[in-house]
């Protein structure tokens, strides 16, 4: 079989102007950046009030080594239901410069499942996370010149919580000390770096409504606090309007397509280990209103993914998923039950039953929201016959439907049995969507709830800056909001190694920070980091152009 990038270098894509036509748009509705991309001009779509689609969310168990496949199977799924003569749409976000050179690799999907170009969307694409990244750092470089003309606000340089961002993974950035060089290089003190992905700029790209929306969010930013000890805002440096004027052009949704003609919005992309992991609510918004179905991923397992896209953006945006797509592989679920991996092509059904765990973990946690899973096992040639019957047993106990795709392969045609599985849920009306807990709630009693009925720990522990933290947060405000968990994507608990479906453990919320122009705080256990590294062998020692500029070793 060919390699991903050759499969999407052969494929013959459609100029973008026919993609949009076929969402009855017409050449003043967009905005292309040269044949195969666009942006598209959203508020102006949304103001017509267009009858909502349906929203079906693509999430998956907790990943490993074996390979899930969950960006793969949004794309084959978006293809077969398009087969199936339903007009879809698919929403993903959009790939980080620091995973493509790092480990994990592109974010377009694989095989013959992709969103093209695939070169483009994996690298700079229409420049999106450059724009965050420099309004990012020009609320920096306002900070920072407050400091040293003057400090009028009273701000205390030692409680300074606004980094500095690039969209690289380079561990040697994350602390570092700034204002060296004399009176004229500004007031030294401590720094860092976080990742582009990892930015509260991004998070409120990802959930603003509209521009307006987008500069009320940015102005609320807590950058740090004053020798009192109350919250400096990027409105009080007045940030907010040279930072959404950059952001002018990047937050209309970029429009692309599949290998198999869908319409794809790839827009925003936040981690979802660190943040939220949801591509952006003006692109999910626009699909429902362009859309009958629209197909969206959330970032990892459902423990993290689906939990925020469901507490998170689907609250602040007002969004009622219908159908929940949860992915798994027969190579995965054995690994959750105890194979390692280069014993995962042999036969075992003992450890597939005893993954199963992980899955049917997912699947109880999905269904508390009120909407109604479908199971998708991306099929191995490995897979065999007693395997895929046991499964199939474990999945008939819980009442769930399951389907065997061959989406990598075979494209849309694979993921056709899919298909036809999420259209039987959507039309039977069963969902009823819920957030997990209300608002109103205390802190600790919201991440006290995700712990319990997400993860299923025991209890959470504190440490004493996180009590802190909390109190700080409340006192200031910030008590009514959203929890956004960063944590592990690994387990369930926030001990990486342990797999399948742990229990009777107590989860550790080490610090707790605001995000509060994206309306959540974040509660950080384990060693979550917001700059990641580079691994020994990076995949950027692997990629070339050639003097025809055609791409090599991207992934």
């Amino acid at each position: 079989m060919l390699t991903d990038i050759e499969i999407a270098q052969n494929a013959k894509l459609r100029p973008i102007t026919e993609i949009a036509r076929t969402l009855g748009l017409g050449e003043d509705d967009i905005e292309p950046y040269g044949r195969y991309k666009a942006k598209v001009h959203a508020e102006e779509i949304l103001a017509r009030g267009e009858a909502p689609g349906r929203l079906v969310l693509v999430t998956g168990i907790n990943p490993t080594p074996a390979g899930e496949g969950k960006s793969t199977v949004s794309v084959g799924l978006a293809d077969a239901l398009h087969l199936l003569g339903r007009k879809v749409v698919l929403a993903l976000r959009e790939p980080s410069l620091g995973p493509v050179f790092g480990i994990k690799g592109g974010a377009t999907g694989g095989g013959y499942s992709q969103v093209l170009p695939m070169e483009d969307i994996n690298l700079h694409f229409t420049g999106d996370f450059h724009a965050i990244t420099s309004a990012h750092s020009l609320l920096a470089a306002l900070l920072d010149n407050h400091l040293h003309q003057g400090n009028a606000l009273g701000i205390d340089p030692r409680r300074i919580t606004w980094k500095r961002t690039i969209d690289m993974n380079d561990r040697a950035l994350r602390r570092i000390v700034i204002g060296l060089g004399g009176t004229g290089s500004g007031i030294p003190r401590e720094d860092g770096f976080l990742i582009t992905a990892a930015s509260e700029v991004m998070a409120i790209f990802a959930l603003a409504a509209d521009r307006s929306d987008l500069e009320r969010r940015l102005g609320q930013i807590i950058v740090g606090y004053t020798r009192e000890g109350q919250p400096v805002r990027a409105a009080d440096l007045n940030a907010a309007g040279a930072m959404s004027l950059l952001l002018k052009d990047a937050i209309e949704p970029n429009l692309v397509q599949t290998l198999g003609g869908v319409p794809a919005f790839v827009h925003a992309g936040p981690f979802g280990n660190i943040a939220h992991g949801c591509n952006s609510v003006i692109a999910t918004r626009t699909g429902l209103a362009l859309g009958d179905i629209v197909v969206t991923e959330a970032g990892f397992g459902a423990d993290l993914g689906a939990e925020k896209f469901f507490d998170i953006k689907c609250r602040s945006a007002g969004l009622k998923p219908e159908a929940a797509v949860v992915v798994a592989t027969i190579r995965a679920l054995k690994m959750h039950g105890g194979v390692a991996l280069a014993d995962l092509g042999s036969e075992n059904v003992d450890a597939l039953v005893n993954g199963f765990a992980n899955l049917r973990r997912h699947i109880e946690n999905v269904r508390k929201f009120g909407v109604p899973p479908v199971v998708s096992i991306n099929r191995f040639a490995s897979d065999t016959p007693g395997e895929i019957e046991a499964l199939e047993a474990e999945c008939r106990k819980l009442g769930v439907e399951v389907a065997l795709t061959e989406i990598h392969a075979r494209g849309g045609e694979g993921g056709r049995d899919l298909a036809e599985k999420v259209i039987a849920v959507l039309e039977s009306g069963a969902a009823d969507f819920k957030p997990l807990y209300p608002l109103g709630q205390p802190l600790t009693a919201k991440i006290e709830t995700i712990a319990r009925e997400i993860y299923r720990a025991r209890g959470v522990s504190y440490t004493a800056t996180a009590q802190k933290d909390i109190k700080r947060l409340e006192d200031i405000g910030m008590r009514d909001v959203p929890i956004c968990m960063a944590k592990t994507q690994y387990s369930f608990s926030d001990d990486p190694s342990l797999r399948g479906a742990p229990e009777d453990f107590v989860i550790t919320v080490r610090e707790v920070t605001p995000s509060a122009g994206a309306g959540f705080v974040v509660a950080h256990t384990g060693d979550i980091m917001t700059m990641p590294g580079l691994p020994k062998r990076p995949a950027a020692e692997g990629m070339h152009v050639a003097a025809d500029g055609t791409i090599t070793g991207l992934f």
